[in-house]
């Protein structure tokens, strides 16, 4: 393994490396019907939805930005008979087919595609039942169970590759996710980083295994010394303080671990959502967050163990103080206009993808946000997103740096 493969000490280092998921036949398996079980609450347009993903790539390759794929990082993974037969058997049970005939039908399945990519790129699809002959078998209950059309569920969620692990330092983070519709995402980080040449021998601060829910929109990496995690509907603080307990050691520069309370709901799904970093003093913040907000450090102590205290002030002081920092600016969605406000953060204004100190990844569509930050100072590329954004995540949602200059 290089020992650059993985290099992230900061939100806004200048990126060098970053991961996608340009979406596919995932989002045509949506159905109105079944969008709430998947996590969805519009049906993007496909074709257009990939010219805006592939806009939004093209700015990375214009910067000489080195751009990979899932697919193919989980393709290249599978590096021998034995461990697809093993990423094939784990994939179907975690689809939740649990019945013998039913999974060795959907292992000749997938054993038939030509190359392993062509393979992953099926199972992120999923799965329709006329896609396979003679799959409903002689039970009554697979007759009952025709009216669901699908086999195995699509992922539609991918395209946010943010979310199923995180990089942090020279690590990473494998998640337990809130929902069991996005659990089975992170099976492919597993294989990522348990088996890809590149990346086997990457540090885990957090595995798939654990009980309680981590995921990668709540995380950002402040500098290399303090982490954010956001409490949130979909990371639970058991997991935070996991996780900090296998970060704060004396093998990382990581000295504190910042657990910052937000909102339970769907609005304010992750900490990224309402809250990034653009600049060394700057960062975006949802309007309706409260400037009071409760933040609680974790660190270790001089026994060694990690101990907990709340932070009291407003949310500009706290960052002031964990950070040394003589001035923050908190940038708000939509400026002072509730209207604004509102339509953009619908659409994502507070999460801005930093590419260097200053420079960031936003929507187009969100065009009042956008002049306030390049009136701040920042500079700003903007990307196409009628279509993308129908899955409420935004650039940085829809991205995982591997590699981002020190700063």
């Amino acid at each position: 393994m290089s020992s650059s493969s993985i290099n992230v000490y900061s939100e806004i280092g200048r990126l060098k490396k970053v991961l996608l998921h340009r979406p596919g036949r995932e989002l045509e398996n949506l159905m109105p019907e079944y969008l709430e079980r998947l996590l969805f609450d519009d049906i993007p347009y496909l074709k257009k939805a990939q010219e805006e993903h592939d806009f939004f790539a093209d700015i990375f390759r214009s910067m000489n930005i080195e751009t990979v794929y899932l697919e193919d990082l989980v393709a290249d993974s599978l590096v021998n008979e034995d461990i697809k037969n093993q990423f094939i058997d784990e994939y179907i049970e975690e689809a939740d087919i649990k019945e013998r005939r039913e999974s060795r039908i959907l292992k000749e399945f997938f054993l038939s595609f030509k190359s392993n990519r062509e393979m992953v790129v099926k199972m992120m699809e999923g799965i329709r039942k006329s896609e396979i002959n003679d799959y409903r078998g002689p039970r009554l209950a697979d007759y009952l169970s025709n009216q669901y059309p699908f086999i195995i569920d699509p992922m539609p969620n991918l395209y946010f590759t943010r979310d199923p692990f995180a990089t942090v330092g020279k690590g990473v983070t494998i998640h337990k996710m809130f929902t069991v519709t996005r659990n089975r995402e992170t099976l492919f980080a597993k294989y990522i980083f348990n088996c890809n040449l590149k990346y086997k021998e990457t540090k885990l601060y957090y595995d798939r295994c654990e009980k309680a829910s981590l995921e990668g929109g709540d995380i950002l990496v402040l500098n290399s010394e303090v982490v954010a995690v956001g409490i949130s509907q979909r990371t639970n603080p058991n997991a935070i303080e996991k996780f900090a307990s296998l970060l704060l050691t004396e093998d990382t520069t990581f000295k504190k671990v910042l657990a910052v309370d937000i909102p339970k709901t769907r609005a304010f799904m992750h900490l990224d959502t309402v809250f990034t970093m653009v600049d060394y003093d700057k960062f975006t913040i949802h309007p309706n967050i409260k400037s009071d907000m409760n933040v609680y450090v974790l660190q270790r102590d001089i026994e060694g163990k990690i101990s907990i205290t709340e932070e009291k002030g407003t949310l500009e002081d706290i960052l002031k103080k964990e950070l040394h920092l003589d001035n923050v600016k908190l940038i708000k969605c939509g400026g002072n206009s509730v209207i604004d406000a509102a339509r953009e953060q619908w659409n994502d204004g507070s999460n801005t993808l930093c590419i260097a100190p200053g420079e960031v990844i936003v929507y187009s569509r969100n065009y009042v946000t956008n002049e306030i930050l390049q009136q701040e100072g920042i500079k700003v590329h903007t990307m196409p997103s009628s279509e993308l954004s129908r899955g409420r995540g935004g650039p940085r949602c829809m991205s995982m740096p591997l590699i981002r200059e020190n700063l």
